[in-house]
């Protein structure tokens, strides 16, 4: 029914229990008297970052220790280069899989930290999305405006709206057309929730009747979204385009502030990074890494123009603290002898691969018992053909003897009378087995 919020497999239950957390914090900054969401959305994000710290550590140190490895891979990618045969390939692979083992690390060891990570952080980009749907005090601020808005049949108006093509296909839900009213309720707030000053002011124009809601509720909207002069409900582009409309130059540069900063900060952070060595064969992947230091920013710029400033404050606190971070983190990875942290790697490994091999010690495996009996098996058959060959040659011998040179040698009539004394012997020898038995 809430539609609203993230109904992904994975990044939806995360959400809500972010959701949850970020509502905790709106509720202690209600009871010291400043629920702020820009204040919330700054803290949650700086909570976040902290609590996923160590995995960044872990992270930096794979980084610094592929660095070490790289010049050894450069090495094995040129000694094969241009060989695509399959023999060469495997080869390849497992020259690179021994200096991943010199070095006690795997050669998915930062996928790992990034697998975790990422499902967190989109999480996290859908509540501070759609606020409402995960901090009900907010969601309760559209009461009772929405309600009498269904009343007055406003959907249609809404759908018009710019802020409704984000929602396009919750207007053709059956629920919205059936008139279920959690699902309209959930849809026109969504909408609302996403409306500039300008869709405010042309909402109160065409419901003039319902204005004194209208009013109410952009008053308590605007306590819970102004943070430093900007509503964290409009958008950098929305913002700029009602400045020139009105001539408030002034506000142009307001307009600016997010985006600029938030391309000036990810810049940072991206320089900070520690960078893949150059040359020996790496310098491809230098110059696709020089590219991405320049577009990185740039796109942070226009994803932060065209969202609301909610988001735009979310991406650039998010920048901040990981240029601090990265900058701890830097000084106390430089301080670490690479050595000692091969050497401890390879000690976990040795752990690992000892406790690993006390559970198959006393387990025969499927496979090595599938192996036992297929040789087995070949074994039984080898002596079974091995004893009917024998007695095959036996027969065809006496065969000989009782053909004697009666024919020419190699005619016809000599193979075909080798046919009949070869089943007349092997008659024989049936008979002789029966008595036996």
């Amino acid at each position: 029914m809430f539609l609203t919020k993230s109904s992904g497999m994975i990044i939806g239950p995360i959400a809500s229990l972010l959701g949850m957390f970020m509502n905790g914090i709106f509720y202690v900054l209600n009871m010291i008297g400043i629920p702020n969401i820009g204040l919330a959305i700054i803290i949650m994000t700086i909570l976040i970052y902290m609590a996923m710290l160590p995995l960044t550590i872990k992270q930096q140190k794979f980084s610094k220790l592929q660095r070490k490895m790289q010049p050894e891979l450069n090495k094995i990618n040129k000694k094969y280069e241009g060989r695509k045969d399959a023999e060469s390939m495997e080869r390849q692979q497992a020259e690179i899989k021994e200096v991943y083992s010199k070095y006690g690390v795997s050669a998915t060891g930062s996928c790992v930290q990034l697998l975790i990570q990422m499902p967190i952080l989109l999480a996290l980009y859908r509540v501070f999305y759609n606020i409402p749907a995960y901090v009900p005090m907010v969601k309760q601020v559209f009461f009772p405006l929405v309600d009498k808005l269904i009343s007055a049949d406003a959907g249609s108006y809404l759908q018009q709206t710019n802020a409704a093509r984000y929602f396009a296909k919750q207007f053709e839900n059956e629920n919205f057309v059936n008139g279920v009213t959690e699902y309209v309720q959930n849809t026109f707030i969504d909408v609302l929730n996403k409306f500039s000053s300008a869709d405010w002011t042309a909402l109160s124009e065409k419901f003039s009747d319902l204005q004194g809601d209208i009013n109410n509720t952009v008053t308590n909207l605007t306590r819970y979204n102004s943070f430093l002069g900007l509503n964290m409900a409009n958008s950098p582009s929305s913002l700029f385009k009602e400045a020139i409309e009105n001539k408030t130059y002034v506000l142009v540069i307001v307009a600016l502030i997010i985006p600029v900063l938030a391309a000036v900060t990810q810049y940072l952070n991206v320089a900070l990074m520690p960078q893949a060595p150059q040359g020996d064969g790496n310098d491809q992947m230098s110059q696709t890494m020089k590219s991405m230091n320049v577009m990185m920013p740039l796109m942070s710029a226009f994803f932060c123009w065209s969202l609301p400033n909610g988001m735009g404050i979310y991406w650039i606190a998010g920048a901040v603290i990981r240029c601090i971070q990265q900058v701890l983190i830097n000084k106390h990875i430089d301080k670490m002898d690479i050595d000692a942290m091969v050497e401890k790697n390879l000690e976990k490994m040795k752990e690992k691969e000892a406790k690993e091999g006390k559970k198959d010690k006393n387990r025969v495996s499927s496979s090595t018992m599938s192996t036992y009996s297929s040789m087995n098996t070949r074994r039984m058959k080898d002596r079974t053909s091995t004893a009917v060959s024998e007695d095959s040659e036996k027969k065809v011998q006496q065969a000989r003897q009782l053909n004697g040179k009666k024919y020419k040698a190699g005619s016809l009539a000599e193979k075909a009378n080798m046919v009949s004394s070869f089943n007349e012997v092997n008659n024989n020898t049936s008979k002789k087995q029966g008595k036996k038995g």
